[in-house]
C-alpha cells in the first residue's frame, strides 16, 4: 500500500500582504501529477489545511477543486484530512457528506466519547489499512482538566486503537498535528505554542503498534527523536524568508503487513523564488540597490524579495530608491528589515539581529532584550517573580490568539 504524507498547506495564507493562489495552484496541480505517477492509494493531510479559521472562499474553492480533480486523475484514491490548530473543526467538517462521495474523509474534532468517528479504515487489494486520525487537541476536548497534554493524546490514540478490529497484518498508521518533543521549529515562520513548551510532547505517546506515525504542525520535514516512521512532512513551500535555502517535500511511504518498507521525499518546485538582499554581510544603501537591479534570469522571474538595511541607515528615501531599483522586475516586495549589530563580549562575533521579528521571540529573550536596551538595567534587576509575570503575560497573549483561532 502506498500513501502520501502532507500537511500545513494553509490554504488562504499572504505572504508579506500577497496573496499565494497562483503558488497552492501550482503546488496542487504538481501533487496531482505526483499522485497519478506514483500510484497513491492514501493521500495523508495531516492538519492546517487553512490558514486561518475562516478562510476566504477562494482557498475553501481550491481544496474541494484539488479533491475533485485529484479523483478524476487516480480513481481509487481515498483522502484522509485533519484539523490543525489552524483550522475551524466545524467548518472544514461541514462538507463532509459531499466529500466522501470522492472517498475523502475529514476528522475535525476527537470526541473522547465516540473515539470510533476518528477511525478511518481503507483497503487497497489484499492490504488493510487502520488510520487513526487525531486532529489538533484543543484544551476544551480533553475531558479531565487534571489530565495532562500528553496523557490526552496517548488515551485518544489508545481509544481509538480499542475500536479497531486489527489482524496480524493490519497496518496501523497515526496522524496527528501537534509538537513533538524533540523537533526542530522553523525559524521565523512558527510562534511558540506555550511558553515552555508545556505542549511539546514524547514519542512514547503515540502507539507502540503503528508502522507510521503521519505528523503535521512544524514546517521543516523532519524525523522525530532520529525514529524514521515518526514523521513531519513540512510545509509545501517557505513560510519565511529563513526557508529560502530549503527543499520542501511530500514523503511518500510504503507499507505492507504492518511494516514501513520505505519512506521517501518528493521534492516541490518551488514557483517563486525567495531573495533577501543583502544575504548576509550589511551593504550601504546604494549598493543593496545595485544587488536588486543585478537580480535575473529565469531563476528571479516571478520572486519575492526583502530587503535588510542597517538601523543605521538614514537616508530619508530609500523606500524609494529601493522601487526603483525593482522597476521592470517580476519581484514582489515584502518590506524592509532594519537590522541592527552588536558585538558579544564572549566571542566578539558579529551579530544581526532583525529589529522585525522581536515579537516571535519568547518570554526570557524578550526580558534580556529590554535590559540590554536600558543601560541603568541590569539582569539582576529582573527578579525571578518578575520573569514569571511577564511569562505569564505572554501565555495569556498566546492563548488569546490560539482562541481567535
Amino acid at each position: 500500500m502506498r500513501l502520501l504524507h502532507t500537511s500545513d498547506w494553509h490554504l488562504g495564507q499572504l505572504f508579506y500582504e500577497h496573496t499565494r493562489v497562483q503558488e497552492h495552484h501550482a503546488f496542487l496541480t504538481w501533487l496531482i501529477g505526483e499522485l497519478n505517477r506514483q500510484a497513491v492509494d492514501v493521500l495523508l493531510i495531516s492538519g492546517d489545511i487553512y490558514h486561518t479559521a475562516t478562510p476566504p472562499t477562494q482557498a475553501e474553492n481550491q481544496l474541494y477543486e484539488f479533491v475533485k480533480a485529484a479523483k478524476a486523475a487516480c480513481p481509487t484514491l481515498h483522502i484522509v484530512i485533519i484539523a490543525g490548530n489552524h483550522d475551524s473543526a466545524k467548518r472544514i467538517t461541514t462538507a463532509q457528506p459531499l466529500l466522501a462521495q470522492f472517498d475523502t474523509h475529514v476528522v475535525g474534532r476527537f470526541d473522547f466519547q465516540r473515539p470510533e468517528l476518528s477511525v478511518i479504515n481503507i483497503t487497497c487489494g489484499d492490504q488493510h489499512c487502520a488510520i487513526l486520525a487525531l486532529p489538533y487537541l484543543r484544551a476544551s476536548d480533553i475531558p479531565d482538566a487534571q489530565m495532562s497534554y500528553a496523557q490526552a493524546v496517548k488515551e485518544a490514540y489508545q481509544l481509538m486503537l480499542e475500536q479497531c478490529q486489527l489482524e496480524d497484518d493490519s497496518n496501523v498508521i497515526a496522524m496527528g498535528h501537534l509538537h513533538a518533543r524533540g523537533a526542530t521549529v522553523s525559524e521565523d515562520s512558527e510562534r511558540a505554542l506555550v511558553i515552555g513548551g508545556e505542549d511539546a510532547i514524547g514519542a512514547d505517546v503515540f502507539p507502540p503498534q503503528a508502522c507510521y506515525v503521519a505528523l503535521g504542525h512544524l514546517h521543516k520535514a523532519q524525523s522525530v527523536n532520529a525514529k524514521e516512521y515518526i514523521r513531519y512532512s513540512g510545509t509545501p513551500f517557505a513560510m519565511s524568508f529563513s526557508e529560502r535555502q530549503y527543499h520542501h517535500q511530500v514523503l511518500l511511504l510504503e507499507v505492507q503487513d504492518n511494516a514501513l518498507q520505505s519512506v521517501n521525499p518528493l521534492y516541490i518546485p518551488r514557483h517563486r523564488q525567495l531573495h533577501l538582499v543583502p544575504e548576509a554581510t550589511l551593504l550601504p544603501l546604494a549598493q543593496v540597490c545595485e544587488q536588486i537591479r543585478q537580480l535575473s534570469g529565469p531563476d528571479d522571474e516571478q520572486g519575492y524579495i526583502r530587503v535588510r538595511l542597517s538601523s543605521k541607515e538614514l537616508a530619508t528615501d530609500f523606500r524609494e530608491q529601493i522601487e526603483h531599483a525593482l522597476q521592470g522586475k517580476d519581484l514582489l516586495f515584502c518590506g524592509v528589515e532594519r537590522v541592527r549589530s552588536q558585538r558579544e563580549s564572549k566571542n566578539d562575533e558579529l551579530e544581526l539581529q532583525d529589529l522585525s521579528q522581536v515579537e516571535r521571540l519568547d518570554a526570557a529573550h524578550l526580558l534580556s532584550e529590554a535590559v540590554n536596551e536600558h543601560d541603568e538595567l541590569e539582569d539582576h534587576d529582573i527578579t525571578n517573580e518578575v520573569k514569571d509575570l511577564f511569562a505569564q503575560l505572554v501565555q495569556d497573549v498566546e492563548q488569546e490568539g490560539n482562541n481567535e483561532d
